[in-house]
């Protein structure tokens, strides 16, 4: 009796909630990667020698790239790509799920028990095999768009930079105040879908 061994009710191995978590994952390994890039190259503008004050901008690089309209057709693209697939693993959990409450019904015999643990090992297997490669497939996605997109995001943000004689961009979680004044997120988003329409 008791709980199916390495089963645990409810766990989602390997497994994305892409509705509520894909663009947050998206974005979070390559935010600091892709601004860093916009950064030096927009700071490079600055002259070796008699360097007065610098013009400062701020942003948001997750919102703005986030709330591209390229950015939110991929994700949606990725939500129905591996919607099947996700289900597919939601129901083998559920059948996990139903192995267990049978494993804990009085009275089991040691015939049905040994029966449902075997067919519980196979299936954790599976389940297990198919988060991985579910994970796998999302990650290698993942990286192609981030990789494109942080290139593209990279040269917006340096033309709009240039465009209003801002001499350092600063991502905003590197900053502890700033000015709404000197936001140019929603600026590199329009800046960006302008540049590079959804198709």
């Amino acid at each position: 009796m008791g709980e199916f061994p390495h089963f645990k009710s409810g766990s989602r191995p390997g497994l994305i909630a892409f509705k509520q978590e894909s663009k947050k994952v998206m974005f979070s390994h390559f935010r600091s990667v892709s601004l860093l890039i916009a950064s030096a190259v927009v700071a490079s503008r600055l002259p070796a020698q008699d360097i007065g004050p610098a013009k400062v901008a701020i942003i948001s690089l997750q919102q703005a790239v986030g709330e591209t309209q390229e950015i939110k057709k991929a994700v949606a693209a990725m939500e129905a790509k591996y919607s099947p697939r996700q289900k597919t693993i939601e129901a083998l959990q559920k059948e996990l799920q139903d192995i267990q409450k049978q494993l804990s019904t009085p009275g089991i015999t040691p015939a049905k028990e040994a029966e449902l643990r075997s067919e519980g090992t196979v299936k954790q297997k599976q389940l297990q095999r198919l988060g991985d490669d579910l994970q796998a497939d999302v990650n290698a996605d993942r990286q192609d768009i981030l990789g494109k997109s942080g290139r593209q995001m990279a040269e917006v943000v340096k033309k709009l930079a240039e465009e209003k004689g801002v001499d350092v961009v600063i991502e905003v979680s590197n900053t502890l105040y700033f000015k709404p004044a000197l936001d140019l997120t929603k600026a590199a988003t329009a800046a960006y879908d302008k540049a590079y329409p959804a198709k």
